[in-house]
């Protein structure tokens, strides 16, 4: 397991979040990311934002990216879930 100090946003709907996510992780659905601006950038870096296979991920990780924030597209939450909880 490794260890991880930093926020993890899940950018999937509410429905897709409640059907299974990474423990702690936050979920703010890509439609509704541009009202949490300021929430995310004030989150503990890094932030890595995961999705269903990364696409979305990739676009809030991008936008970010562009304004200075410290995160990364971690694809999948699937994916985010065993690399910090396995």
């Amino acid at each position: 397991m490794s260890e991880f100090n930093g926020t993890i946003v899940d950018v999937r709907t509410r429905a897709e979040f409640s059907g299974g996510h990474v423990a702690h992780s936050v979920n703010i659905p890509l439609q509704e990311i541009m009202d949490h601006v300021e929430e995310i950038k004030a989150m503990k870096s890094p932030i890595i934002f995961c999705c269903a296979s990364g696409g979305r991920s990739g676009q809030a990780a991008q936008y970010f990216k562009s304004l200075g924030v410290d995160c990364e597209n971690g694809g999948g939450w699937l994916e985010v879930n065993h690399r910090f909880n396995s």
